[in-house]
C-alpha cells in the first residue's frame, strides 16, 4: 500500500484535512458534528472525508440516513511505520557522526 502512503502524508498536508482527521482521533463522527466550527460547508468536509477515505486514513458506516467516519487503524499504522524508518535512518545517521573520528570530521 505505498501508494496510500505517499497519498496519506500528502492529503494531510491541507490544514482542513489534518483538522479533521485530528477530530476523528478524539471519536468516530459524522459529517455535520465534524464540520461545526471549520470554515467550510458541510458538503466541502465530505469531500475532504472522501480524500481521506481514498488515501486510506478513514472509514466509515452507515448508521442510519448518516455515514459515521472513524480513523481507518491500518492507515494509521502505515503511516507510523513510515515515520519510524524515517526516525531510525535519521537516528543511525546521527550516531554514525557522532562516533566518527575527530580527524574524519574535518
Amino acid at each position: 500500500m505505498a501508494t496510500n502512503q505517499l497519498a496519506g502524508w500528502s492529503v494531510l498536508g491541507d490544514r482542513t484535512r489534518r483538522t479533521i482527521f485530528e477530530r476523528l482521533t478524539n471519536r468516530p463522527s459524522a459529517v455535520g458534528d465534524l464540520a461545526k466550527g471549520l470554515p467550510v460547508s458541510r458538503p466541502a468536509v465530505s469531500q475532504h472525508l472522501r480524500v481521506l477515505k481514498e488515501a486510506g486514513l478513514v472509514v466509515d458506516r452507515p448508521a442510519g440516513n448518516r455515514r459515521i467516519y472513524a480513523i481507518n487503524p491500518d492507515g494509521l499504522g502505515e503511516l507510523r511505520a513510515e515515520l519510524d524508518r524515517f526516525w531510525t535512518s535519521a537516528m543511525t545517521a546521527y550516531k554514525a557522526a557522532v562516533e566518527q573520528p575527530d580527524e574524519e570530521k574535518t
